[in-house]
């Protein structure tokens, strides 16, 4: 009688079980298999190395350039330092009733400035900057259908202090339903805006 041993992935027999099934000269009586238990039971080593990678076509915006290990930002031709970054707040902003883009844009702003406070400007804790060298990027994240009815001049009237050096409006926030049109509150619809905001400070 012919004895066959096929093992079953993905555990492995030894190479003495092997040897003896390869022996022509086994009886079809008793069969004594020496089996190590361990090595049929150890489930095979996997190894398996994974790398993140970036699409190299997509590069860093101008505000994504500010967290570079030389601390500054940079402007479109990526070649004159504008400011060394400090510190980012971020905020959120909504208009619920009469689909103000600029409004929920300036409430995202207020929200991202309106719960820290910058006491190492004014006190000079900074050797060598003074107050006047404080400097302020801003990024929104718009709903691109809203991007040309946003009123820019308005957003920056919201910092009281700080030079703006730009504002950078990418495709974000959100057009939603508010659940209810309210006409006295000068609703269209019942669309609801919502605009995102990062506010890098610096000098």
């Amino acid at each position: 009688m012919s004895v066959w041993l096929v093992p079953s992935s993905p555990f492995t027999c030894s190479s003495t079980v092997v040897g003896a099934f390869s022996n022509s000269s086994l009886s079809n009586q008793s069969l004594l298999l020496p089996i190590t238990t361990r090595s049929y039971l150890r489930p095979p080593r996997l190894s398996r190395h994974i790398r993140a990678t970036t699409p190299s076509s997509v590069g860093p915006s101008p505000m994504e350039a500010a967290t570079e290990h030389s601390g500054a930002t940079h402007n479109q031709s990526g070649t004159t330092p504008l400011m060394k970054l400090l510190f980012v707040e971020m905020g959120v902003g909504y208009d619920q009733h009469g689909q103000d883009i600029t409004a929920a844009a300036m409430r995202a702003c207020r929200d991202a400035i309106s719960s820290n406070s910058i006491p190492a400007f004014r006190r000079g804790s900074i050797p060598g900057v003074t107050f006047e060298q404080m400097k302020l990027q801003i990024k929104l994240g718009v709903p691109r259908s809203l991007q040309q009815s946003l009123d820019i001049e308005k957003v920056k009237a919201v910092f009281p202090y700080g030079k703006i050096l730009n504002v950078e409006v990418v495709d974000g926030g959100l057009i939603c339903s508010s659940g209810v049109h309210v006409e006295e509150m000068g609703d269209k619809n019942d669309d609801c805006y919502i605009v995102n905001a990062a506010v890098y400070v610096g000098y």
